[in-house]
């Protein structure tokens, strides 16, 4: 398990602001990105490392 100690949280561009689906990612740590639910942030995240983080964001992107 990575250690998201000192992880900047950002909540996505994407979400929308009414309290519905959001999520939050913290890329500021070396090696791994997480995500998380906005709506429970003591929860689990996941956790991505870069490459993999930036080929989803790619596919995301694509399909918007």
């Amino acid at each position: 398990m990575a250690d998201l100690t000192g992880a900047v949280w950002r909540k996505s561009t994407r979400s929308s602001s009414n309290g519905g689906n959001c999520v939050e990612v913290a890329d500021n740590l070396p090696g791994v990105v997480g995500v998380r639910d906005s709506k429970d942030p003591t929860g689990p995240a996941l956790v991505f490392g870069p490459a993999a983080w930036q080929a989803f964001v790619a596919q995301v992107g694509a399909r918007a």
